[in-house]
Protein backbone atom coordinates (compact mmCIF):
# COMPACT_ATOMS: atom_id res chain seq x y z
CA UNK A 1 0.00 0.00 0.00
CA UNK A 2 1.51 2.86 -0.86
CA UNK A 3 2.36 5.37 2.01
CA UNK A 4 2.18 9.47 2.09
CA UNK A 5 5.71 10.34 1.43
CA UNK A 6 7.10 13.26 -0.37
CA UNK A 7 4.76 16.43 -1.29
CA UNK A 8 4.11 17.60 -5.18
CA UNK A 9 4.65 20.55 -5.93
CA UNK A 10 1.44 22.74 -6.08
CA UNK A 11 -0.41 25.37 -7.73
CA UNK A 12 -0.14 28.18 -4.94
CA UNK A 13 3.39 29.17 -4.42
CA UNK A 14 3.37 30.32 -0.66
CA UNK A 15 3.99 27.69 1.71
CA UNK A 16 1.49 26.54 4.10
CA UNK A 17 0.91 28.18 7.27
CA UNK A 18 2.05 25.91 10.32
CA UNK A 19 -0.57 23.18 12.06
CA UNK A 20 -0.65 22.09 15.36
CA UNK A 21 0.50 18.42 16.39
CA UNK A 22 -2.71 17.21 17.13
CA UNK A 23 -3.83 18.40 13.53
CA UNK A 24 -1.09 16.61 11.85
CA UNK A 25 -0.71 13.90 13.81
CA UNK A 26 -4.74 13.28 13.98
CA UNK A 27 -4.43 9.47 13.23
CA UNK A 28 -7.75 8.46 12.71
CA UNK A 29 -7.91 11.04 9.96
CA UNK A 30 -4.14 9.77 8.55
CA UNK A 31 -5.89 6.11 8.65
CA UNK A 32 -8.72 6.99 6.74
CA UNK A 33 -6.79 8.59 3.98
CA UNK A 34 -4.44 5.74 3.42
CA UNK A 35 -7.42 3.40 3.24
CA UNK A 36 -9.33 5.66 0.89
CA UNK A 37 -6.02 5.96 -1.04
CA UNK A 38 -5.78 1.82 -1.02
CA UNK A 39 -9.25 1.11 -2.06
CA UNK A 40 -9.00 3.95 -4.79
CA UNK A 41 -6.15 2.20 -6.62
CA UNK A 42 -7.31 -1.45 -5.74
CA UNK A 43 -10.34 -0.22 -7.84
CA UNK A 44 -8.70 1.15 -10.23
CA UNK A 45 -10.81 4.77 -9.75
CA UNK A 46 -9.79 7.68 -11.65
CA UNK A 47 -10.81 10.73 -9.27
CA UNK A 48 -11.40 10.68 -5.62
CA UNK A 49 -14.38 13.12 -4.59
CA UNK A 50 -14.44 14.39 -0.92
CA UNK A 51 -18.49 15.97 -0.51
CA UNK A 52 -19.57 18.10 2.35
CA UNK A 53 -23.47 17.83 2.59
CA UNK A 54 -25.70 19.55 5.36
CA UNK A 55 -25.16 16.34 7.62
CA UNK A 56 -22.13 14.67 7.32
CA UNK A 57 -20.03 13.82 4.13
CA UNK A 58 -19.19 11.13 1.67
CA UNK A 59 -16.33 9.93 -0.23
CA UNK A 60 -17.09 8.73 -3.96
CA UNK A 61 -14.88 7.52 -6.33
CA UNK A 62 -15.34 7.91 -10.02
CA UNK A 63 -14.04 3.92 -11.64
CA UNK A 64 -15.04 3.60 -15.40
CA UNK A 65 -16.77 6.70 -15.66
CA UNK A 66 -18.88 6.33 -13.20
CA UNK A 67 -19.41 7.56 -9.62
CA UNK A 68 -19.82 5.14 -6.61
CA UNK A 69 -20.38 6.25 -2.96
CA UNK A 70 -17.46 4.64 -1.04
CA UNK A 71 -18.20 5.97 2.45
CA UNK A 72 -19.89 8.38 4.70
CA UNK A 73 -16.88 8.36 7.65
CA UNK A 74 -17.79 9.97 10.62
CA UNK A 75 -18.62 14.28 10.76
CA UNK A 76 -15.88 14.72 13.63
CA UNK A 77 -13.21 13.53 10.72
CA UNK A 78 -14.13 15.94 7.72
CA UNK A 79 -11.89 18.81 8.56
CA UNK A 80 -8.87 17.19 9.78
CA UNK A 81 -9.26 14.74 6.80
CA UNK A 82 -9.60 17.86 4.68
CA UNK A 83 -6.24 19.49 6.18
CA UNK A 84 -4.24 16.57 6.04
CA UNK A 85 -4.69 16.04 1.86
CA UNK A 86 -4.30 20.03 1.38
CA UNK A 87 -0.73 20.25 3.68
CA UNK A 88 0.49 17.10 1.45
CA UNK A 89 -0.36 18.89 -1.88
CA UNK A 90 1.12 22.14 -0.37
CA UNK A 91 -2.19 24.32 0.00
CA UNK A 92 -2.71 27.02 2.04
CA UNK A 93 -5.39 25.47 4.80
CA UNK A 94 -6.23 28.99 6.14
CA UNK A 95 -7.96 29.48 2.48
CA UNK A 96 -11.30 28.12 2.43
CA UNK A 97 -13.05 30.95 0.33
CA UNK A 98 -11.77 30.43 -2.78
CA UNK A 99 -10.77 27.65 -5.29
CA UNK A 100 -7.24 26.02 -4.59
CA UNK A 101 -5.34 23.50 -6.89
CA UNK A 102 -2.33 21.83 -5.72
CA UNK A 103 -0.25 18.23 -6.50
CA UNK A 104 0.87 15.34 -4.03
CA UNK A 105 3.03 12.46 -4.77
CA UNK A 106 2.52 9.83 -2.33
CA UNK A 107 5.59 7.11 -2.33
CA UNK A 108 5.74 3.65 -2.70
CA UNK A 109 5.88 1.15 0.37
CA UNK A 110 7.70 -0.97 -1.31
CA UNK A 111 10.68 -1.36 -4.10
CA UNK A 112 7.88 -3.18 -6.10
CA UNK A 113 5.21 -0.31 -6.34
CA UNK A 114 5.59 2.97 -7.67
CA UNK A 115 4.64 6.17 -6.67
CA UNK A 116 1.10 7.70 -7.14
CA UNK A 117 0.34 11.11 -8.29
CA UNK A 118 -2.75 13.19 -7.69
CA UNK A 119 -3.77 16.72 -8.80
CA UNK A 120 -6.08 18.26 -6.04
CA UNK A 121 -8.52 20.81 -6.75
CA UNK A 122 -10.38 22.70 -3.85
CA UNK A 123 -13.90 24.25 -4.37
CA UNK A 124 -15.65 26.06 -1.48
CA UNK A 125 -19.96 24.91 -1.55
CA UNK A 126 -22.38 25.79 0.47
CA UNK A 127 -21.32 23.27 3.23
CA UNK A 128 -17.45 23.72 2.89
CA UNK A 129 -14.64 22.59 0.64
CA UNK A 130 -14.89 19.82 -1.89
CA UNK A 131 -11.70 18.25 -2.52
CA UNK A 132 -11.12 15.84 -5.86
CA UNK A 133 -8.49 13.92 -6.49
CA UNK A 134 -7.51 12.97 -10.10
CA UNK A 135 -5.05 10.13 -10.00
CA UNK A 136 -1.85 11.02 -12.62
CA UNK A 137 -1.29 7.51 -14.11
CA UNK A 138 1.97 7.00 -16.00
CA UNK A 139 1.66 6.28 -19.21
CA UNK A 140 2.76 2.37 -20.40
CA UNK A 141 5.74 2.20 -21.65
CA UNK A 142 4.66 -0.03 -25.03
CA UNK A 143 1.02 1.61 -25.22
CA UNK A 144 0.21 0.58 -28.79
CA UNK A 145 -2.77 1.56 -31.37
CA UNK A 146 -4.39 -1.21 -30.88
CA UNK A 147 -4.64 -0.75 -27.16
CA UNK A 148 -6.44 2.56 -27.98
CA UNK A 149 -9.29 0.45 -29.41
CA UNK A 150 -7.98 1.27 -32.72
CA UNK A 151 -9.04 -1.79 -35.60
CA UNK A 152 -6.52 -2.76 -37.85
CA UNK A 153 -7.23 -0.41 -40.83
CA UNK A 154 -7.84 2.53 -38.19
CA UNK A 155 -4.27 1.52 -37.00
CA UNK A 156 -3.17 2.21 -40.31
CA UNK A 157 -4.87 5.53 -41.44
CA UNK A 158 -4.07 7.03 -37.93
CA UNK A 159 -0.34 5.68 -38.71
CA UNK A 160 -0.08 7.32 -41.76
CA UNK A 161 -1.38 10.58 -40.64
CA UNK A 162 0.84 10.88 -37.77
CA UNK A 163 3.60 9.59 -39.94
CA UNK A 164 3.64 12.17 -42.08
CA UNK A 165 6.22 14.92 -42.03
CA UNK A 166 3.62 18.16 -41.57
CA UNK A 167 -0.18 18.86 -41.39
CA UNK A 168 -3.07 18.90 -38.45
CA UNK A 169 -4.47 15.66 -36.68
CA UNK A 170 -7.20 16.30 -34.33
CA UNK A 171 -9.10 13.78 -31.57
CA UNK A 172 -12.20 14.99 -30.86
CA UNK A 173 -15.33 13.84 -28.63
CA UNK A 174 -16.05 14.94 -24.87
CA UNK A 175 -14.64 15.85 -21.45
CA UNK A 176 -13.49 12.02 -20.08
CA UNK A 177 -13.41 10.19 -23.50
CA UNK A 178 -10.40 9.50 -23.22
CA UNK A 179 -8.56 12.32 -25.81
CA UNK A 180 -5.27 13.01 -23.98
CA UNK A 181 -4.37 9.65 -23.87
CA UNK A 182 -4.55 9.44 -27.67
CA UNK A 183 -2.43 11.91 -28.01
CA UNK A 184 0.05 11.02 -25.98
CA UNK A 185 0.40 7.64 -27.35
CA UNK A 186 1.05 9.37 -30.48
CA UNK A 187 3.94 11.05 -29.33
CA UNK A 188 5.18 8.35 -27.71
CA UNK A 189 5.04 6.48 -30.85
CA UNK A 190 6.82 9.30 -32.93
CA UNK A 191 9.71 10.24 -29.85
CA UNK A 192 13.03 9.79 -31.33
CA UNK A 193 16.52 11.82 -31.29
CA UNK A 194 16.54 13.04 -34.62
CA UNK A 195 13.02 14.98 -33.48
CA UNK A 196 12.32 17.89 -31.87
CA UNK A 197 8.59 17.17 -29.43
CA UNK A 198 6.82 19.84 -27.91
CA UNK A 199 3.55 20.21 -26.23
CA UNK A 200 1.35 22.57 -24.76
CA UNK A 201 -1.09 21.98 -22.13
CA UNK A 202 -3.42 22.66 -19.48
CA UNK A 203 -1.82 20.95 -17.58
CA UNK A 204 0.06 18.21 -18.85
CA UNK A 205 -0.99 15.15 -16.62
CA UNK A 206 1.92 12.82 -17.91
CA UNK A 207 4.80 13.88 -18.27
CA UNK A 208 7.18 12.14 -20.82
CA UNK A 209 10.95 11.50 -21.54
CA UNK A 210 12.24 13.69 -24.62
CA UNK A 211 9.59 15.93 -25.17
CA UNK A 212 9.19 19.63 -23.81
CA UNK A 213 6.06 20.09 -22.06
CA UNK A 214 4.54 23.23 -21.62
CA UNK A 215 2.22 24.34 -19.08
CA UNK A 216 -0.27 27.49 -19.84
CA UNK A 217 -0.84 29.97 -17.05
CA UNK A 218 -3.62 32.38 -18.13
CA UNK A 219 -2.99 34.15 -15.49
CA UNK A 220 0.64 34.93 -15.82
CA UNK A 221 -0.22 35.55 -19.64
CA UNK A 222 1.04 32.39 -20.62
CA UNK A 223 -1.68 31.50 -22.67
CA UNK A 224 -1.78 28.77 -25.99
CA UNK A 225 -1.30 30.95 -28.32
CA UNK A 226 1.48 32.99 -26.40
CA UNK A 227 3.28 29.42 -25.88
CA UNK A 228 2.40 27.82 -29.26
CA UNK A 229 4.49 30.81 -30.81
CA UNK A 230 7.27 30.53 -28.68
CA UNK A 231 7.92 26.95 -29.59
CA UNK A 232 7.24 27.85 -33.81
CA UNK A 233 11.06 29.36 -32.70
CA UNK A 234 12.02 26.52 -31.22
CA UNK A 235 12.82 24.36 -34.36
CA UNK A 236 9.97 22.48 -33.19
CA UNK A 237 8.87 19.10 -35.67
CA UNK A 238 5.78 17.88 -33.71
CA UNK A 239 3.72 20.07 -31.75
CA UNK A 240 0.69 19.12 -29.59
CA UNK A 241 -1.67 21.62 -28.61
CA UNK A 242 -3.85 20.36 -25.20
CA UNK A 243 -7.28 21.95 -27.12
CA UNK A 244 -7.74 24.07 -29.83
CA UNK A 245 -10.71 26.50 -27.80
CA UNK A 246 -10.21 30.19 -29.43
CA UNK A 247 -9.88 31.67 -32.78
CA UNK A 248 -6.16 32.66 -32.05
CA UNK A 249 -4.90 29.69 -31.37
CA UNK A 250 -7.05 27.67 -34.04
CA UNK A 251 -4.52 29.94 -35.95
CA UNK A 252 -1.73 29.75 -35.13
CA UNK A 253 -1.99 25.46 -35.26
CA UNK A 254 -3.14 25.81 -39.18
CA UNK A 255 0.28 28.00 -40.06
CA UNK A 256 1.73 25.75 -38.07
CA UNK A 257 0.81 23.16 -39.80
CA UNK A 258 1.23 24.30 -42.96
CA UNK A 259 4.77 25.51 -42.64
CA UNK A 260 6.00 22.41 -42.31
CA UNK A 261 4.83 21.08 -38.34
CA UNK A 262 2.70 17.94 -37.51
CA UNK A 263 0.06 19.81 -35.43
CA UNK A 264 -1.81 17.11 -33.23
CA UNK A 265 -5.00 18.64 -30.86
CA UNK A 266 -8.11 18.08 -29.48
CA UNK A 267 -11.74 19.84 -30.23
CA UNK A 268 -15.10 19.30 -28.67
CA UNK A 269 -17.46 18.18 -31.03
CA UNK A 270 -19.91 14.92 -30.60
CA UNK A 271 -17.99 13.61 -34.17
CA UNK A 272 -15.43 13.78 -37.13
CA UNK A 273 -17.51 15.60 -39.28
CA UNK A 274 -18.39 18.02 -36.92
CA UNK A 275 -14.78 19.27 -36.09
CA UNK A 276 -14.30 20.96 -39.12
CA UNK A 277 -17.32 23.27 -39.12
CA UNK A 278 -16.28 23.60 -35.82
CA UNK A 279 -13.06 25.18 -36.70
CA UNK A 280 -14.62 27.46 -39.28
CA UNK A 281 -17.04 28.46 -36.85
CA UNK A 282 -14.45 29.51 -34.30
CA UNK A 283 -12.64 31.64 -36.94
CA UNK A 284 -10.24 29.03 -39.22
CA UNK A 285 -11.18 30.06 -43.47
CA UNK A 286 -12.14 27.37 -44.87
CA UNK A 287 -9.48 27.30 -47.34
CA UNK A 288 -6.70 27.21 -44.82
CA UNK A 289 -8.31 24.22 -42.73
CA UNK A 290 -8.61 22.23 -46.05
CA UNK A 291 -4.96 22.53 -46.99
CA UNK A 292 -3.44 21.72 -43.45
CA UNK A 293 -6.26 19.01 -42.17
CA UNK A 294 -5.34 15.64 -42.81
CA UNK A 295 -7.04 13.32 -40.38
CA UNK A 296 -9.80 13.92 -37.49
CA UNK A 297 -10.83 10.76 -34.99
CA UNK A 298 -13.19 11.09 -32.90
CA UNK A 299 -13.80 8.92 -29.62
CA UNK A 300 -15.63 7.36 -26.91
CA UNK A 301 -14.71 4.64 -23.67
CA UNK A 302 -17.23 2.07 -23.10
CA UNK A 303 -16.64 -0.22 -19.89
CA UNK A 304 -15.41 -3.75 -20.62
CA UNK A 305 -18.05 -6.02 -19.32
CA UNK A 306 -16.37 -8.62 -16.12
CA UNK A 307 -15.29 -11.32 -17.94
CA UNK A 308 -15.43 -13.49 -15.09
CA UNK A 309 -19.08 -13.32 -14.51
CA UNK A 310 -20.84 -11.85 -18.22
CA UNK A 311 -23.82 -13.85 -19.27
CA UNK A 312 -25.17 -13.97 -22.05
CA UNK A 313 -28.77 -11.61 -22.20
CA UNK A 314 -32.55 -11.99 -23.61
CA UNK A 315 -32.44 -9.00 -25.51
CA UNK A 316 -35.87 -9.06 -27.79
CA UNK A 317 -34.90 -9.47 -31.35
CA UNK A 318 -36.73 -6.36 -32.68
CA UNK A 319 -34.40 -4.56 -29.99
CA UNK A 320 -31.05 -5.88 -31.45
CA UNK A 321 -32.53 -5.47 -35.25
CA UNK A 322 -33.17 -1.96 -34.21
CA UNK A 323 -29.94 -1.17 -32.95
CA UNK A 324 -27.97 -2.05 -36.02
CA UNK A 325 -27.08 -6.04 -35.06
CA UNK A 326 -28.68 -7.71 -37.85
CA UNK A 327 -30.71 -7.33 -40.62
CA UNK A 328 -32.75 -10.72 -40.02
CA UNK A 329 -33.05 -12.97 -37.07
CA UNK A 330 -30.72 -15.56 -38.41
CA UNK A 331 -27.78 -12.78 -38.19
CA UNK A 332 -28.06 -11.91 -34.33
CA UNK A 333 -26.60 -13.92 -31.45
CA UNK A 334 -27.65 -12.69 -27.79
CA UNK A 335 -24.79 -10.23 -26.74
CA UNK A 336 -23.41 -10.35 -23.55
CA UNK A 337 -25.01 -8.34 -20.00
CA UNK A 338 -23.45 -7.24 -16.97
CA UNK A 339 -24.12 -9.64 -14.01
CA UNK A 340 -21.54 -8.62 -11.09
CA UNK A 341 -19.20 -10.53 -9.21
CA UNK A 342 -16.66 -10.03 -6.16
CA UNK A 343 -13.89 -9.60 -9.09
CA UNK A 344 -16.00 -6.60 -10.50
CA UNK A 345 -17.10 -5.37 -7.20
CA UNK A 346 -20.31 -6.44 -8.45
CA UNK A 347 -20.38 -3.62 -10.64
CA UNK A 348 -20.90 -6.11 -13.60
CA UNK A 349 -17.63 -4.10 -15.63
CA UNK A 350 -13.84 -3.72 -15.69
CA UNK A 351 -12.23 -1.41 -17.14
CA UNK A 352 -12.58 0.46 -20.36
CA UNK A 353 -11.99 0.53 -24.15
CA UNK A 354 -11.96 3.00 -26.56
CA UNK A 355 -14.31 3.47 -29.74
CA UNK A 356 -13.60 5.28 -32.51
CA UNK A 357 -14.86 6.87 -35.64
CA UNK A 358 -11.61 7.79 -38.16
CA UNK A 359 -11.84 10.52 -40.82
CA UNK A 360 -8.91 10.99 -43.27
CA UNK A 361 -9.74 13.94 -45.24
CA UNK A 362 -10.00 13.10 -48.72
CA UNK A 363 -9.94 15.29 -51.80
CA UNK A 364 -13.71 14.90 -51.88
CA UNK A 365 -14.29 16.09 -48.30
CA UNK A 366 -11.25 18.93 -48.47
CA UNK A 367 -13.46 20.35 -51.64
CA UNK A 368 -16.64 20.39 -49.20
CA UNK A 369 -14.53 22.17 -46.98
CA UNK A 370 -13.59 24.57 -48.84
CA UNK A 371 -17.08 25.17 -50.21
CA UNK A 372 -18.19 25.61 -46.90
CA UNK A 373 -20.45 22.72 -46.78
CA UNK A 374 -21.54 21.44 -43.26
CA UNK A 375 -21.25 18.49 -40.84
CA UNK A 376 -23.81 16.34 -42.88
CA UNK A 377 -22.73 16.37 -46.12
CA UNK A 378 -18.96 15.77 -44.57
CA UNK A 379 -20.41 12.82 -42.63
CA UNK A 380 -22.45 11.19 -45.73
CA UNK A 381 -19.06 11.39 -47.67
CA UNK A 382 -17.17 9.65 -45.25
CA UNK A 383 -19.72 7.05 -45.12
CA UNK A 384 -19.50 6.58 -48.72
CA UNK A 385 -16.14 6.10 -48.18
CA UNK A 386 -16.38 3.71 -45.53
CA UNK A 387 -15.91 5.37 -42.46
CA UNK A 388 -17.69 3.23 -39.70
CA UNK A 389 -19.76 5.65 -37.63
CA UNK A 390 -19.06 5.41 -33.21
CA UNK A 391 -22.15 3.55 -33.17
CA UNK A 392 -20.92 1.10 -35.94
CA UNK A 393 -17.68 1.17 -33.78
CA UNK A 394 -19.38 0.60 -30.61
CA UNK A 395 -21.62 -2.33 -31.88
CA UNK A 396 -18.70 -4.36 -33.14
CA UNK A 397 -17.42 -3.92 -29.56
CA UNK A 398 -21.16 -5.90 -28.76
CA UNK A 399 -20.77 -8.76 -31.06
CA UNK A 400 -17.19 -9.74 -30.11
CA UNK A 401 -18.67 -9.67 -26.33
CA UNK A 402 -16.31 -6.97 -25.08
CA UNK A 403 -19.28 -4.84 -24.03
CA UNK A 404 -22.93 -4.48 -23.51
CA UNK A 405 -25.81 -3.20 -25.94
CA UNK A 406 -26.72 -1.20 -22.98
CA UNK A 407 -23.32 0.60 -22.59
CA UNK A 408 -22.90 0.44 -26.62
CA UNK A 409 -26.20 3.01 -26.99
CA UNK A 410 -25.65 4.46 -23.85
CA UNK A 411 -21.91 5.87 -25.49
CA UNK A 412 -23.33 6.82 -28.55
CA UNK A 413 -26.38 8.18 -27.92
CA UNK A 414 -26.21 11.75 -29.54
CA UNK A 415 -24.01 10.35 -32.11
Amino acid sequence: MPTEGAMGGGATARTPPSVSAPQLDDAPAVRLLADTLRQAAQRNASDLHIEPMEHGWRVRLRIDGVLHELARPAAHLRDAFVTRIKVLARMDIAERRIPQDGRLRLAASTTSQAAEDYRVNSLPTLHGEKLVLRRLEALPADLSLAELGLDEAQQRTVADAIGAPHGLVLVTGPTGSGKTLSLYCFLQRLNGMARNLCSVEDPAEIQLAGINQVNVREKAGLTFAVALRALLRQDPDIIMIGEIRDEETASVAVKAAQTGHLVLSTVHTNDASAACARLIDIGVAPYNLAGSLRLVTAQRLVRRLCPQCRVRGDVPQAVLIAAGLGAQESDITQPYVARGCDACHGIGYRGRVGIHEVLPISEAIRDLIVAGRGAHEIAREARRNGVATLREAALARVSDGTTSLAEALAATEAS
